[in-house]
């Protein structure tokens, strides 16, 4: 479903892949029918209703995205995705459409009257988008997935910068972004609520580096067979440093930190030299953690009253003070 306030249009997709929209009476007590948009071939997955151009966007378990016109009803466009949508988000002010889809690539398309070009791709996730959220003031899309990670997309500073906000133990199911304070709030199958603090400078993790042997004490890894013979050594298991990248053999990265500005909120593997160059001032966290006690579907936030709604499997809606975190 999507609502608007302003209007108090409501439209709803369907499993037949049908769009109807509603119009609320202004006690909430009566719903007129209005119009129905024969928007996709089945089970509609994300609808986003754009007032200032009054259009609908929609995706769909056909792989499809369309748009309409919800004055006329008309469909202005469509455009094909690699997988199953399953997150959808748009800018006003440039005409960007945001989809995430559950093969964990995010699509950005940029959307005309009556037509669409495809302008580019990101990849960053190991498991399918589950959510997305878009700041359209710092232009930061963030997207959260399967493989329990929050990426931010840096679109606005243009050089390409994602950082990755490691915080829940399992899937990322809904987002929301304050954009008065610049939190982000995630929350997750775990049952966690984390708000973590975007106004502060983040740092991208490292890519992993190759090596056949540690690249610390030079010790080879169990596949290099020559410097096996050569000094007559049993291979090791190789490991990653998550501060620096470089491959590690294990007693080369025995301990275990958390850095946060890299979005690191648990403690995970480094080797041992950056362990000791992790002040505690780095080791700050830059996110808080709440229990939900329920696995969370969907969440609503509203800034103005600083309330989030979420909704659970349990069949069970709370409603959460978050004056006292989101400030």
């Amino acid at each position: 479903m999507s609502f608007n306030p302003e209007t108090r249009r409501l439209s709803i997709g369907l499993d037949n892949g049908t769009i109807s929209e509603f119009i609320l009476s202004e006690d909430y007590n009566k719903m007129t029918p209005v119009k129905n948009y024969q928007a996709h071939q089945s089970r509609v997955t994300m609808i986003l209703f754009v007032l200032e151009l009054e259009w609908v966007l929609s995706t769909g378990q056909d792989k499809h995205f369309s748009w309409h016109c919800s004055e006329s009803g008309q469909l202005l466009g469509g455009y094909r995705t690699s997988a199953v949508a399953s997150g959808l988000q748009f800018d006003v002010e440039t005409r960007h459409v945001f989809i995430g889809d559950q093969s964990g690539q995010v699509t950005i398309l940029k959307l005309e009257q009556e037509n669409c070009t495809l302008v580019t791709t990101f990849r960053g996730h190991t498991g399918g988008v589950t959510a997305l959220c878009w700041d359209p003031v710092q232009r930061m899309l963030f997207s959260g997935s399967s493989d329990h990670s929050v990426i931010m997309w840096d679109i606005g500073g243009r050089k390409g910068t994602a950082i990755e906000l490691q915080g829940h133990n399992d899937k990322v199911q809904a987002l929301s972004y304050a954009q008065h304070t610049r939190q982000l709030i995630s929350c997750g199958g775990d049952g966690g609520i984390v708000v973590w603090n975007m106004d502060v400078k983040r740092q991208e993790t490292p890519e992993w580096l190759d090596s056949d042997s540690c690249q610390k004490c030079d010790q080879p890894f169990f596949w290099n067979f020559k410097q096996m013979w050569d000094s007559k050594k049993i291979g090791l298991r190789q490991h990653h440093c998550r501060k620096c990248g470089k491959a590690v053999c294990g007693k080369c990265s025995s301990k275990r930190s958390s850095i946060p500005l890299m979005g690191f909120e648990f403690e995970v593997r480094v080797c041992d030299s950056c362990h000791e160059a992790i002040t505690d001032e780095e080791r700050a966290p830059t996110a808080t953690f709440h229990d939900s006690k329920h696995n969370i579907v969907h969440v609503h936030f509203d800034a103005t009253r600083g309330w989030l709604l979420t909704s659970g499997t349990d069949k069970v809606i709370k409603l959460w003070d978050m004056t006292p975190v989101v400030s």
